[in-house]
């Protein structure tokens, strides 16, 4: 498993189905952008501070989020996809 340091999170993307106006299900690799949301799987223990201390990290794992497009990084370990990306990325928790 991957163990993000500082404030790094581990996100495994969620697939977007889209359909087009006759129902037919395109396939994600019809669009080329990157996901937006994804499933958080490991956070790490938070941005060390100047005095010493940690942040606090706002996400936890198995929370769903939404982050911004250009800004993961994605690794491939057994054959599954991940992205990593600073918490500063993720702009809200889907509920």
């Amino acid at each position: 498993m991957i163990k993000p340091l500082n404030d790094h999170v581990v996100v495994k993307p969620i697939a977007k189905e889209e359909k087009t106006s006759a129902g037919i299900i395109l396939p994600d690799t019809v669009n080329k952008e990157k996901p937006e949301q994804g499933e958080v799987i490991a956070v790490g223990p938070g941005k060390l501070l100047e005095n010493g201390t940690r942040a606090t990290m706002s996400i936890q794992p198995g929370d769903k989020v939404i982050f911004t497009k250009y800004s993961p990084h994605e690794v491939k370990i057994d054959k599954e996809e991940y992205l990593i990306l600073s918490e500063a990325d993720i702009l809200a928790v889907i509920e």
